[in-house]
């Protein structure tokens, strides 16, 4: 079994003594995951314990838990809980019950390549072995091991990004990419490596509309760890790249074409084009497993659609639209990669051409 405290790297250490580390674990009896409800911050800092499927499907899709590389690790943990249940079942009637379940899980959120990335992984060691006792220790181990590669991953990623920062930068982040929605995190990792070795940046966080992660988490993550950091509203962020206030953008990604074209948030293509306009870099980053090679594009990247009341009443005390208006609610949107200077990974940073270079990495 892998133990993840021992085995963390010095970076990750150091990234450890200022961030959020607990947001995703293994119950102590094996038979939950334990995360923090993302809903509810950053008014309420509530951890909930995940025992079944349905409620692990409803999680995810609700944002309790969310985050690309999160969701990896999740699924990975969930998908050894639920094996174990399974433990008395012959093995091609273990085969079939992980395969519906893996597809279940896999339906709940279609864009994040990390989901089905983690599904796949474990449903390997399913299909390579035939002792359904031995294959339970397996996921076990599999699951503890996404997790240790994903801590590893942010660690190299934050090392690469603090490497385009220097001292005194303000840089504009949207949504949240912290270790909320990884393990350490990625395009919010770096403002926590500084701050833990003594390099002040100064972040602005967009609130990030409609749901609100730039304002809940982001600035909830970067307070705590004493980053410096101003909450904008996503309409803002013209006027303080206008400013001369902005030195950078660093955002995430849930999935990257083979054309370098970035998915991510809802409101990251308008950060892009503005940046673009006023000579500001724009770097993506995350890990290599969101680098989607069967995608050649953006244009066939499948977008998430999402409740019209997360726009008219969730934030509200009374609905801030007609009951009968329709809306439309996408939950991101594609960042062309002429828009993008550079993507950060744990192996190196690319840079254009996008389309040469990221086959690169998987050479």
């Amino acid at each position: 079994m892998i133990d993840i405290e021992a085995n963390l790297s010095k970076t990750a250490k150091e990234m450890a003594s200022v961030g959020i580390t607990d947001n995703i674990r293994l119950g102590d009896d094996d038979s939950y995951v334990r995360i923090i409800n993302q809903v509810l911050l950053p008014n309420e800092l509530v951890y909930k314990n995940i025992y079944e499927l349905e409620d692990a499907w409803w999680a995810v899709k609700k944002l309790e838990i969310r985050g690309a590389p999160a969701i990896g690790i999740f699924a990975g943990y969930m998908m050894y809980v639920q094996a174990r249940k399974y433990a008395e079942f012959e093995y091609e009637s273990f085969k079939e019950a992980f395969r519906k379940d893996k597809e279940y899980l896999n339906s709940c959120r279609p864009t994040a390549v990390n989901l089905s990335w983690a599904l796949n992984r474990v449903f390997k060691i399913v299909e390579e072995h035939s002792d359904v006792k031995e294959i339970i220790g397996l996921l076990k181990e599999e699951a503890f091991r996404i997790h240790m590669e994903d801590i590893e991953m942010c660690a190299n990623i934050c090392e690469y990004g603090l490497s385009l920062l220097e001292e005194g930068d303000g840089v504009l982040t949207h949504c949240n990419s912290g270790p909320l929605a990884t393990s350490f995190g990625t395009a919010q990792g770096p403002f926590l490596l500084a701050k833990a070795r003594g390099i002040n940046v100064h972040v602005f966080a967009d609130e990030t509309r409609p749901l609100l992660q730039g304002a809940r988490l982001t600035s909830f993550e970067l307070d705590r760890a004493g980053v410096d950091v101003t909450l904008i509203c996503d309409n803002m962020a013209s006027i303080v790249m206008k400013n001369g206030w902005i030195q950078k953008c660093f955002v995430g990604c849930d999935r990257i074409a083979a054309n370098g074209d970035v998915c991510n948030k809802i409101g990251t293509s308008a950060v892009a084009i503005l940046a673009k306009h006023y000579g500001i870099p724009v770097y993506s980053l995350g890990p290599t497993s969101t680098i989607d090679m069967n995608r050649p594009d953006g244009d066939h990247i499948k977008i998430e659609l999402r409740d019209p009341e997360e726009i008219k009443t969730m934030w509200y005390e009374k609905p801030m639209a007609p009951e009968t208006v329709k809306c439309y609610n996408p939950c991101f949107d594609v960042t062309d990669h002429t828009m993008i200077s550079g993507i950060v990974t744990e192996k190196g940073i690319v840079y254009p051409p996008f389309d040469i270079n990221l086959k690169k990495l998987f050479e």
